[in-house]
């Protein structure tokens, strides 16, 4: 589906097969004989074949297309690397342009993977994790050539003057844009409307919860009148929102607490007393792949309650138990 959504501003429905998220949001800017993509889609046949059709019918010219990427994950990243040409600017924030090397991406999923050992995740769900992980199945296999953008750096296309906003949590660098004259913020995967962001624990940040409710205050002043987010529904009140996702952690941070008042407990054991937005009885009926994304979320959650001074950790037999302070 492609939808003109202002003048030479169309979002591009990109769809995620068997993925919970069901499409992500690809939004295209036409400028004087330049074009920008936001965001692209995974790295498999079922997003680019649309994708291709969309830029033939609105008649894009990708040899003279640039490309703006709001953070690393493979839904909005994943097409970069076969969408772009030589003459393509591809803008990344800095954070994640430095870590997105092969070798670098190696030794992170051996790191990852003791660290959700550690937490409790069963060794032998975790190859099954891995294996049916999007960031591992559809990322793309080629390096890409990134221009590195910072907190308040302009990205200028046709009648559009974008300023960047870098806004940590969801990914290390996460990075947003905002018009101000148009009152437009393309918030990717920072604010979503109809479904909430996955706030993981990652090792490149002390306390990621922290890190995102402070991203969502840093944008709260801002005068919107149009949120362009990577998934689902556009909207206008982005105010309203921020509000309802700070009350959402609250609870989520609660749940964690009254988990561990009879007594310490790892991820693992956690996990089942938070409420999870899946159509499944028990926590044993969880796939796999929404078990680990529910790990990574209860150990932020965590991470911010030990920040906080109201639980502590401690390591026994090289697993990490949690209990009030």
């Amino acid at each position: 589906m492609i939808e003109q959504i202002l003048p030479d501003l169309y979002r591009m429905e990109i769809p995620l097969p068997k993925n919970p998220l069901k499409s992500l949001n690809s939004y295209l800017i036409k400028g004087d004989g330049r074009f920008l993509i936001i965001d692209t889609g995974m790295n498999r046949e079922e997003c680019l074949n649309p994708m291709m059709s969309y830029l033939n019918e609105l008649g894009v010219d990708l040899d003279k297309t640039d490309f703006y990427i709001t953070h690393l994950h493979a839904d909005h990243l994943g097409l970069t690397a076969t969408l772009a040409r030589e003459s393509s600017k591809v803008y990344f924030n800095w954070a994640e342009a430095a870590f997105l090397t092969y070798e670098k991406q190696v030794a992170h999923i051996q790191e990852v993977s003791k660290f959700y050992i550690q937490h409790g995740f069963p060794t032998e769900e975790l190859d099954r994790a891995w294996r049916s992980h999007p960031g591992y199945k559809y990322s793309p296999r080629q390096e890409i050539k990134f221009t590195p953008v910072k907190e308040g750096d302009a990205i200028n296309i046709g009648d559009y003057s974008f300023q960047c906003i870098h806004t940590p949590g969801h990914t290390p660098g996460h990075m947003c844009l905002y018009e101000a004259k148009k009152k437009v913020f393309v918030s990717g995967d920072h604010i979503l409307f109809d479904i909430t962001p996955n706030i993981t624990v990652w090792l490149q940040m002390d306390d990621s919860l922290r890190h995102y409710l402070a991203s969502l205050e840093k944008v709260s002043s801002l005068d919107v009148s149009l949120v362009l987010p990577g998934h689902r529904s556009l909207w206008h009140e982005h105010k309203q929102r921020i509000a309802e996702l700070q009350e959402h952690h609250r609870s989520r941070l609660d749940e964690a607490l009254i988990a561990l008042k009879d007594g310490e407990k790892n991820a693992w054991q956690i996990a089942p007393h938070i409420t999870w937005d899946i159509d499944c009885k028990s926590w044993e009926e969880f796939p796999t792949q929404q078990k680990w994304f529910a790990i990574g979320e209860t150990v932020a959650h965590l991470r911010y309650l030990e920040t906080s001074g109201r639980v502590q950790h401690r390591t026994q037999d090289n697993g990490i138990l949690y209990g009030l302070v």
